[in-house]
């Protein structure tokens, strides 16, 4: 039985120690994976990607499950994933994607590949008079600003010209700033799963009370979600822009802009939540596509 490794965090992980509080995420995707890997001559072994390279001995591959701290130690991460491969190991998705999607100025090359994106500010940090700018630039009374490198809305802020930050505050990070969309509240934001390239299942991520973060940690929840034709093809033409032609997963998260299309907000390709509530076959579809890599 080939084995295969599932990278985790130690806030994710199951044990004695506290967990974050989105880590049920975890147990629900390994729920999901662990008997359809099973029945495809595959075993699912939980490792924290900060283990000793020795505890990795054995793996056929590994899938950067719910490695959900990597945002703040991302050259001992990737580092971590060239290790792995050097020992021979298949890493999902590879070092080279990481190292790629890490840092969201690849929205920017998303664009410049014909895809819709988000109107986006880049700045080395974000500060009170970058926050006024980006709401005149952007004809808009609300901003979000986020971490470049960043994951799971942690460390995001929004301001509106009410609520602005203090003349001294900034962010401490390199910084995007977008103008704040209304459909995230309205119609809620949209994910498109694709394992091995085609499109697996769709949710609808919906804000909980008093919070427009989408994200389980912030009291958010998911929908069932079956996209138009239209909709899927535009998240399609996110797939196809990619500079990248054989992802095992790969997840879309999209908005609607006021003009009714679709806009990119993520192309998650390292270690997203592949939501396997809202799918009949995830781990089936990603046991195939191992297997298919390991043989």
């Amino acid at each position: 039985m080939s084995r295969i490794g599932f990278l985790a965090c130690a806030d994710t992980l199951p044990g004695e120690g506290p967990r974050r509080g989105d880590a049920f995420e975890h147990d629900l995707e390994v729920a999901a994976l662990r008997p359809a890997f099973a029945d495809a001559g595959l075993e699912l072994v939980e490792r924290d990607w900060r283990a000793p390279l020795v505890a990795f001995e054995g793996l056929d591959a590994v899938l950067l499950g719910t490695a959900w701290d990597y945002q703040d130690h991302p050259e001992e991460f990737v580092a971590r994933l060239d290790a792995l491969a050097a020992q021979g190991v298949e890493v999902c998705n590879p070092p080279d994607v990481v190292r790629w999607n890490a840092d969201k100025r690849y929205l920017t090359k998303l664009e410049a590949s014909g895809a819709r994106i988000v109107p986006t500010q880049w700045h080395d940090d974000a500060t009170h008079a970058e926050v006024l700018a980006a709401m005149d630039r952007f004809a808009t009374d609300r901003v979000v600003v986020k971490r470049q490198v960043g994951a799971g809305g942690l460390g995001q802020h929004s301001f509106t010209r009410d609520t602005l930050p203090d003349e001294g505050w900034s962010l401490g990070h390199r910084a995007m700033i977008q103008p704040f969309l209304p459909a995230i509240l309205d119609e809620g934001e949209y994910t498109f799963v694709f394992i091995d390239g085609a499109f697996s299942h769709g949710v609808r991520k919906r804000a909980g009370k008093d919070d427009y973060r989408i994200q389980s940690l912030f009291g958010g929840y998911e929908e069932d979600f079956a996209p138009s034709p239209e909709d899927r093809a535009a998240a399609e033409a996110v797939i196809a822009a990619l500079p990248f032609a054989d992802l095992l997963y790969a997840r879309v998260d999209m908005v609607r802009k006021d003009d009714g299309q679709l806009a990119v907000m993520e192309c998650e390709l390292i270690e997203p939540y592949l939501y396997p509530e809202q799918s009949r076959d995830l781990g089936q579809r990603l046991a195939r596509a191992i297997v298919a890599r390991i043989h």
